[in-house]
């Protein structure tokens, strides 16, 4: 073998590897031809080197195809969209038969292969356009003779550095063991089954007196349901589907950031995906979905930094993943699609702030932080400012239900009359309220507010019914009659109501 092709396939490959940053990919048994990439560099993300002292252009033209057929393998892993490869022949001489047609670049599916063949009579030609292409000079020593030892030595720290980079890029991933993945897993487990046999974990109540996402208390100050629901599940599908995405994830984002990290950036996506429900789902929520989301934002950050990496390893697939949950969260009802969002921009903050383990970007952390804080901080004071906003009649009717279940009829009444005064005024609003009273026996204003939700609604038969019952209590017989034959007007079919009026008249 010509040792001067040979020095100046070695020099090619030192020169992308420590100039331009490319990535060894792969090398044949011999090492005499190398695989690059380097995603970053759109005009030329992927370059195949050989050695080779070519014969006949009908054997050049099969190993171009065969160059295309592995870039195309390699572009549907690496990149999305159309790539272009650049594929390098260092010869001795050219093939002795007409070859240059094979040189006018050659498409095969997406992907682009051009070919240049760097021979001693192209090599000045050659390498001026490489310099082109990459934009800078390749530093070439002009030698009568190259030393075998000189060659060897370049070879060596070539491919120590490349397999150094590798080395880190395995580092990356090695960071800490998983430790809190399978610890919140037990813990949402356990809280599914004390759920359980605290009355279901389908049970509104239940849900509701254990730390579920409820706006309405959250503005009575209970802040920790921001970060209970994190370990609550509605039903046992629910709680599977959460634990086994945790399960595949958790481990990853521990072992690239660390355990510490990983807590801080669970615990930061799960406040932002229960921040942003509050803001924009007036329903009762829990689940782990938004802190699991903020792990598919902790890789798309890992993504944004180390892109070649990330899509070589993982990339595509969490995109895919994130994009069907994404579309499943709007188009299927009960779905909290804000705790999903929110979740992934708070993993993707989280993760800002924190960084990588041994790499410090104090200035860009500090950044994130601030904007992490000014936008929690904007949520919360938007969401107590303007309660009217982030809760409704429904949520306030369930936890009213609640407190009556409960007995507590002076919380009842203090949140039906709050949410009369900053609510759209509803018939059930004021008939619930009328209820409560009527258990701390104010009957007259249970019958004032019966009648103002029989003006809302003049088909409600249960408001007749009840103000029947008030004006009987209150010895009005003729009125408590009025209101019970309009009771079983409204609903004949309804015995209690007839038995009543039955009972008035004897």
């Amino acid at each position: 073998m010509n040792q001067l092709e040979d020095y100046l396939f070695w020099k090619l490959a030192h020169f992308l590897i420590h100039k331009k940053e490319y990535r060894l990919l792969r090398t044949s048994p011999s090492q005499e031809e190398l695989w690059f990439e380097r995603v970053e560099n759109k005009q030329v993300p992927i370059i195949r080197l050989r050695r080779i002292d070519l014969d006949w252009s009908n054997w050049l033209a099969r190993d171009i195809e065969s160059s295309g057929n592995n870039g195309e393998a390699m572009r549907r892993q690496l990149i999305r969209g159309e790539a272009n490869i650049l594929n390098l022949y260092v010869s001795a001489y050219p093939p002795v038969d007409d070859y240059e047609f094979l040189l006018s670049g050659k498409k095969i599916l997406k992907t682009n292969v051009t070919t240049k063949v760097i021979t001693r009579d192209t090599y000045n030609k050659e390498i001026s356009e490489l310099e082109h292409i990459f934009s800078e000079e390749i530093p070439l020593e002009s030698k009568a003779v190259y030393s075998l030892n000189e060659i060897e030595l370049l070879k060596n720290d070539t491919l120590e550095t490349a397999i150094e980079r590798i080395k880190i890029e395995k580092r990356m991933f090695e960071n800490g063991k998983p430790f809190f993945t399978y610890l919140f897993m037990g813990l949402q487990i356990i809280a599914f089954l004390f759920l359980e046999w605290k009355g279901g974990s389908t049970n509104t109540a239940t849900l509701i007196k254990y730390g579920a996402k409820f706006n309405p208390l959250i503005l009575e100050g209970e802040w920790w349901r921001f970060l209970t629901p994190i370990l609550l599940h509605i039903g046992f599908f629910h709680l599977f589907m959460n634990t086994l995405a945790l399960y595949y994830l958790g481990p990853t984002i521990e072992r690239i950031y660390g355990r510490m990290r990983f807590l801080f950036i669970y615990l930061v996506a799960g406040f932002s995906g229960s921040l942003a429900s509050f803001l924009f789902t007036t329903s009762l929520s829990a689940g782990a979905s938004g802190a699991i989301f903020g792990c598919f934002g902790a890789l798309l950050y890992f993504g944004l930094n180390y892109r070649s990496l990330f899509f070589r390893t993982m990339g595509y697939n969490v995109l895919v993943v994130i994009a069907i949950n994404l579309s499943l969260g709007f188009t299927i009802p009960g779905i909290d699609n804000a705790g999903h969002l929110g979740g992934l921009v708070g993993g993707f903050l989280a993760a800002s702030i924190v960084h990588f383990p041994k790499h410090k970007k104090w200035v860009q952390q500090l950044l994130f932080l601030f904007l992490t804080l000014a936008g929690m901080g904007s949520i919360l004071w938007y969401g107590y400012t303007n309660p009217e906003k982030i809760t409704d009649t429904q949520s306030v009717m369930v936890l009213s239900q609640v407190y009556i279940q409960d007995e507590d009829y002076d919380k009842a009444y203090r949140l039906l009359s709050n949410a009369i005064q900053t609510h759209q005024s509803s018939a059930e609003l004021f008939f619930q309220l009328s209820y409560v009273e009527i258990k701390r026996n104010d009957l007259s204003s249970a019958a004032n507010h019966l009648q103002r939700a029989i003006k809302h609604d003049p088909y409600f038969h249960e408001a007749y019914y009840n103000l029947s019952l008030i004006y009987y209590e209150l010895g009005n017989s003729e009125e408590s009659l009025t209101y019970a034959q309009k009771a079983v007007e409204l609903a004949p079919d309804r015995e209690e109501y007839q038995s009543f009026i039955d009972k008035l008249q004897q």
